[in-house]
């Protein structure tokens, strides 16, 4: 057996334990799981995610296969994204609005993945061209439901959940999870839509202002009524209290209107002279006691 020491043989034997090794042994790593094919028909999966599973205690590591006839499918274990740029949608309130969303899925069974999409590898790439038309429809569908304003409002958690609900529901033939959707940005398309959205919101705005005014001046005069009766009040039960302190108290006020001149002693300008007799009932309060 003088060809064994042939360092030629020794090679092509060992490339041929190699290649045979390599056929024959499989590392799967954490982030993947694998459907294993034979003869074209899948047979079972390998590392499959399993809800709440501790990383170092799944199926990952070494595995074995039949060379030539076990053939491995490799598919991403980990989550994965959908994004959905600039979908058309027209709310129940006829606004035409442009919507970028996108969703995390996971897929956790993937022999159905394998069953319903094909013995070929590329899976994730084509789970998300089956998905995104999925992912269009139902959010036109949900959004197609409410009004502009419900996207701004507490009731936009609700849409992205009933959005999910409607995704999930097709996402399953795939043995795809939903785990979330969410609406990143929603908005008027550029141009004479965007525009007469912004007058639109613009002329609410001026009406609202408008009527906080009108509410506003409503308010001031009915408490600028409340106050005037409030002071007659006051002024009636200190006329009945002291009858002469009032009249006193009135003349003084009169006199302050008519006389009146600023700190300096002069009069304002424009002041009409009075000339009155000293008996003139005017100037009663001048005379002591108002006798």
């Amino acid at each position: 057996m003088t060809w064994l020491r042939n360092p030629i043989t020794l090679g092509v034997l060992a490339l041929l334990a190699v290649i045979l090794l390599a056929s024959t042994v499989a590392i799967v790593p954490e982030t993947k799981q694998i459907v294993v094919v034979r003869f074209e028909k899948p047979i079972g999966t390998v590392n499959r995610w399993k809800p709440g599973e501790a990383l170092g205690q799944t199926g990952a590591g070494l595995m074995a296969r039949i060379p030539m006839v076990d053939r491995l499918i490799w598919i991403d274990k980990r989550v994965l994204d959908l994004d959905l740029d600039n979908q058309p949608v027209l709310s129940t309130d006829q606004q035409r609005l442009e919507v970028d969303a996108f969703a995390r899925f996971r897929i956790v069974d993937p022999l159905r993945l394998v069953q319903s999409m094909g013995l070929t590898s590329g899976t994730e790439d084509r789970v998300r061209a089956q998905l995104t038309p999925l992912f269009a429809s139902a959010l036109r569908s949900e959004l197609g439901k409410v009004d502009f304003d419900a996207l701004l409002s507490p009731e936009r958690g609700q849409l992205m959940d009933n959005i999910q609900i409607a995704l999930q529901r097709y996402a399953r033939n795939y043995g795809v999870q939903i785990i979330d959707v969410r609406i990143k940005h929603a908005d008027y398309p550029e141009g004479s839509p965007l525009q007469s959205a912004l007058d639109r919101m613009k002329n609410t705005r001026e009406q609202q202002a408008q009527t906080i005014r009108s509410e506003g001046q409503r308010d001031a005069a009915i408490i600028r009524a409340q106050a005037d009766a409030q002071a007659a009040k006051i002024y009636a039960e200190a006329f009945n209290k002291d009858p002469a302190f009032y009249d006193f108290y009135r003349a003084m006020q009169s006199y302050r209107a008519t006389f009146g001149a600023d700190s300096n002693g002069k009069l304002p300008p424009g002041s009409t002279n009075l000339i009155l007799t000293p008996d003139n009932s005017y100037l009663k309060q001048f005379e002591g006691n108002g006798k």
